[in-house]
């Protein structure tokens, strides 16, 4: 019996060994120290608190996206039906407002200098990577882009507000594909219930577009802004996907600046891409004219292209900081929430036809969106269980 005692009290000090060179390996401190014992008793955010916290900031993004995105696609159409015609200028404008965003990166830039100087885990985990490996990462990620939006800038010339709106909710389908071979993704029943949907929503309108008013578009061009827009949600369900890869595996920092820095830096190099194709397209020629016969003048001619790049930038912001927060599967989830949103819209501003082939569509892609806003809460609550178990664990090795 008193063997078996000594036994265990060994174990007991070994334990307590472990957790002491744990500490002391996180917080810096030599292993016999007591600091690392006293900071577990510093006063700390209440868990629940940093969860209302994380809820406020996912709230914040979604509106930044909804709203955003909602009148940047009603802004851009405004532009092609009041007389704008180069689709090099519809692109560039998608990119073109990160500036406004620099002041908010000089803002939230964290100082490394005081982070990495006290800890040396810490300093392992902040350090940059390589600059050649973000200039490739931003130059690759900003070309992507500039083809993504050229795609987008063809769908909404030659397609109505509704049609286009209701063919990017496919980006939802690409990106669980991507999510699955990229992010690690799983394929559950109720993301193949929304793959199915969404694929049926797409493939109606398809076979339905004689029943669109194309009196002012061929057929041709029709077929054209349809793969266009399809390619397009393909290419940025693909730019998502290598956006939150990159979080992971190349940047691995958790601050607002990253998302910052995955926004205006692909911007800027999409934007550079835009200007070169507008001079070597030589639409750049026709720009003056485009201004001074645009139907509603000059000076809306200038505040629509503004509103517009401001606009996709507010989009952007909200759609990447989902992906930093959350995931881009679920990023993408929260951008067809503008689905229903932007047709109906586009009805009332637009005219557009709003028939039984366009209702029956929104109604799949609505439903393909709940299937994987329910598949989120399951994943949701089991992760919540998980960490609630983990934490557990935590405080009984703290109190040992």
């Amino acid at each position: 019996m008193e063997e078996a005692q000594i036994v265990e009290l060994q174990g007991r000090v070994l334990d307590q060994n472990r957790f002491l060179l744990f500490a002391s390996a996180v917080d810096g401190t030599e292993p016999n120290s007591t600091k690392g014992i006293h900071l577990s008793n510093q006063p700390q955010a209440p868990p629940r608190f940093k969860h209302y916290k994380w809820w406020i900031r996912v709230m914040i993004y979604i509106f930044f996206l909804v709203a955003g995105q909602s009148t940047a696609t009603l802004l851009g159409r405004l532009y092609y039906d009041k007389g704008g015609n180069s689709k090099w200028m519809a692109t560039f404008v998608q990119s073109a407002g990160f500036p406004i965003l620099l002041p908010l990166l000089f803002f939230f830039s964290p100082p490394t200098k005081s982070i990495t100087s006290s800890n040396p885990i810490a300093s392992s985990i902040a350090r940059q990577p390589k600059t050649s490996t973000l200039v490739f990462l931003y130059v690759a990620l900003g070309l992507l882009l500039t083809g993504d939006n050229m795609m987008y800038s063809y769908g909404l010339l030659y397609l109505p507000v509704s049609t286009y709106s209701l063919l990017c909710a496919t980006q939802l389908a690409f990106n669980a594909v991507f999510s699955f071979f990229l992010n690690s993704q799983k394929f559950t029943p109720l993301i193949l219930n929304s793959l199915i949907l969404l694929t049926i929503s797409a493939a109606h309108l398809a076979v339905n577009a004689d029943s669109e008013n194309t009196s002012t578009v061929s057929k041709g061009k029709y077929a054209i802004g349809f793969l266009c827009t399809v390619g397009a949600s393909a290419a940025y369900s693909l730019y998502l996907s290598l956006v939150q890869l990159s979080f992971q595996k190349v940047i691995k920092r958790e601050t607002f600046s990253t998302v910052l820095d995955m926004q205006i830096y692909p911007s800027f190099v999409a934007t550079c891409g835009c200007i070169v194709g507008l001079f070597a397209s030589g639409e750049w020629k026709s720009l003056s004219k485009e201004m001074k016969e645009y139907q509603e003048g000059q000076v809306s001619y200038l505040m629509t292209l503004i509103w517009t790049a401001v606009t996709w930038q507010i989009s952007s912001i909200g759609l990447l900081g989902l992906v930093f927060e959350v995931s881009s599967l679920f990023s993408n989830v929260i951008s067809t929430v503008a689905l229903p949103v932007v047709p109906i819209l586009a009805v009332i501003f637009f005219h557009d036809k709003m028939d039984a082939v366009k209702v029956v569509a929104m109604l799949l892609a609505i439903w393909g969106f709940l299937s994987y806003i329910y598949q989120h809460y399951l994943d949701h609550s089991e992760s919540k269980v998980k960490k609630e178990n983990s934490n557990e664990v935590s405080v009984a090795l703290a109190e040992v």
